[in-house]
């Protein structure tokens, strides 16, 4: 990027505007691309620990603090600097789910359901995908309807709802 301003300085005192907006077009597309890698990055953790769940039946408090991080952070980076728009709507996840981020969940998931036991591919074959996805998409949606401040309270009350929730929230782990 670095680079890419040096250019853009010299075209502009150069005079050369076209190849000055040019080169802000790349630095938008650079930029909404790390946008994009950090959300699906904060999505493939949340994918995770919903396949651990889904496994497992149970809930940790490391879990709990993942999925509340990821759903968090999905939020803070998924809002456009102008508070109204968003660089992901909401009937956007399902196929950003299923065409870039669940195959990677489920691959780096293996290395963590029940201490490895499974490879991705058996791993696969045992969870319900669509159910995953369902429950990812339920988590989403509160991003748009609830403040940072309320998010937190509003995703341990979702979690709960998991298999193990109940457990986890008396303490029977």
């Amino acid at each position: 990027m670095t680079q890419e301003l040096i250019d853009l300085k010299k075209s502009i005192l150069e005079g050369r505007y076209a190849d000055a907006l040019a080169i802000v077009d790349e630095l938008e597309g650079m930029s909404k691309k790390a946008i994009l890698r950090q959300i699906k990055s904060f999505l493939r953790i949340l994918l995770i620990h919903l396949i651990k769940n889904q496994v497992e039946r149970r809930l940790t408090n490391f879990w709990m603090a993942s999925v509340r991080n990821a759903i968090r952070e999905i939020k803070e980076v998924n809002l456009k600097d102008n508070k109204i728009s968003y660089y992901i709507n909401l009937n956007e996840w399902e196929s950003l789910m299923e065409e870039e981020v669940i195959e990677d969940a489920i691959a780096d998931a293996s290395d963590e359901v029940m201490n490895g036991a499974y490879n991705q591919f058996q791993l696969a074959e045992m969870i319900d995908i669509n159910q995953i996805i369902q429950t990812a998409l339920k988590f989403l949606a509160l991003t748009y309807s609830y403040s940072a401040k309320e998010l937190p309270t509003v995703v341990a009350e979702n979690l709960i709802q998991l298999p193990g929730g109940e457990d986890w929230k008396a303490g029977r782990r």
